[in-house]
């Protein structure tokens, strides 16, 4: 109980230092935090930085850029359209009648004249078959002149009244009988000299020999799926190719104008010029199902360029505007003011100018409104421009935009050891 006492006394006597003690630190965090708080208010009300607008800024270095001048002059109505090559004649030559093939007298790949001989089938039996017909033949035109013969006779004793007129009437019908025999014998002796001319196969177009389907010895018939052989017509040539719908009524309107429409034909990849042509006309209803119109057009192909089936891109001259307003396509912006272009300002100084356009070829486009012969334009460089904004003048051949001053070439800028302009 005695110790008990006496620490419960010392605890008392020391509580007082202990209070005294932290109420001396209060002060100083006051302070701190009033120092602090005055800072925060001269921090806020120090006098703030002019600010230049982002455009202010932008401009301040004249941005590079490569100028065009719109030009006067003409400009192509071309439509581009995907095409195949097809042959104005193909024919597979078969046989019109049945026999032994004893003879190929074409060689495969080889170009052909309509009237060649192709190939020969044993004619020995039409020609024994035509021998019999011309037999038949002169057998009923010797009965008929018999009764030719008579029947001049009967019309003698029939004026006299020597014989009854009904044997003259039987006797007129006779002779008209045997001229029908007659008839009939020379169209069986056509027919047989036909079946013999069809023994020698001949080339029925000009055009270009394809391999040959059967071998000479075989027994071929006008039924043969395959026939002989296949001649294809490769000059001239044709291109069958479609059109949007929309387009008609200008071509149609050139072609009865009496224009010859040019076309031309480029390789799959469209960068390589095939052959030229002309258009020679459509089809005479629109495929209901894509909207569009089949034509062709016809080339002379007399270098075999163009082979059937060949896929080829197509491009139709259907027009030529002259004395227009033309500019490069990399100029055209296309925004908010819908389509534009930068206009140089004698100051070196560029502004947003609306412009309406016309057809395009190639990287040429025409200007319907907006624009005159003679203005100068923004070509490359235009994707960092705004209204008003200052420019410097470089060539195309100049890949970039003139160097800026860094902070060394301005440091020795203002010290004055920057090599002189």
């Amino acid at each position: 109980m005695d110790q008990i006492t006496e620490s419960s006394k010392a605890a008392i006597t020391e509580a007082p230092s202990f209070v005294q003690r932290r109420s001396r630190k209060w002060p100083l965090w006051i302070g701190l935090l009033i120092l602090v708080a005055a800072g925060a208010v001269v921090w806020w009300q120090r006098p703030q930085p002019e600010l230049r607008p982002a455009n202010d800024r932008r401009n301040a270095v004249p941005m590079s850029i490569v100028p065009a001048t719109v030009e006067k002059g003409n400009i192509n109505v071309i439509l581009d359209a995907l095409g195949t090559v097809t042959s104005i004649g193909t024919v597979t030559v078969r046989t019109q009648i049945s026999g032994q093939l004893i003879k190929v007298a074409f060689k495969e790949g080889e170009d052909v004249k309509k009237g060649d001989l192709l190939a020969e089938i044993d004619s020995r039996p039409y020609e024994a078959v035509l021998a019999q017909t011309k037999g038949q033949l002169a057998r009923d035109e010797a009965i008929l002149k018999g009764a030719q013969v008579d029947l001049v006779r009967y019309r003698g004793l029939a004026a006299q009244k020597a014989v009854p007129s009904q044997t003259l009437d039987q006797q007129i019908a006779l002779v008209a009988q045997y001229e029908g025999t007659v008839e009939a014998d020379r169209a069986q002796v056509q027919s047989a000299e036909v079946n013999v001319q069809y023994c020698h196969i001949l080339a029925p177009v000009d055009g270009r020999i394809g391999l040959r389907q059967v071998d000479q010895g075989n027994y071929i018939t006008p039924g043969d799926a395959n026939g002989i052989v296949v001649i294809t017509q490769l000059e001239p040539i044709s291109v069958l190719f479609t059109l949007p719908e929309d387009e008609l009524a200008a071509i149609a309107k050139r072609l009865r104008a009496g224009a010859v429409l040019t076309v031309t034909a480029y390789d799959r990849a469209g960068a390589n010029k095939i052959a030229d042509g002309e258009l020679q006309t459509f089809d005479s209803q629109i495929d209901a199902t894509t909207g569009t119109i089949k034509l062709r057009a016809q080339f002379e192909n007399e270098n075999r360029s163009l082979y059937p089936n060949q896929f080829v891109n197509i491009r139709l001259l259907v027009d030529e505007h002259k004395d227009v307003a033309i500019l490069p396509a990399s100029a055209v912006q296309r925004g908010i003011p819908g389509t534009y272009v930068y206009l140089i300002n004698s100051d070196d100084t560029v502004m947003v100018n609306k412009i309406v356009l016309g057809i395009t070829e190639g990287e040429r486009v025409e200007v319907l409104s907006g624009l005159s012969p003679g203005d100068r334009i923004v070509s490359d460089g235009a994707d960092k421009l705004r209204d008003g904004a200052k420019i410097a003048l470089r060539s195309e051949n100049q890949p970039g935009a003139p160097a800026q001053p860094g902070p060394e070439n301005a440091k020795a800028k203002r010290s004055g050891k920057g090599k002189a302009p």
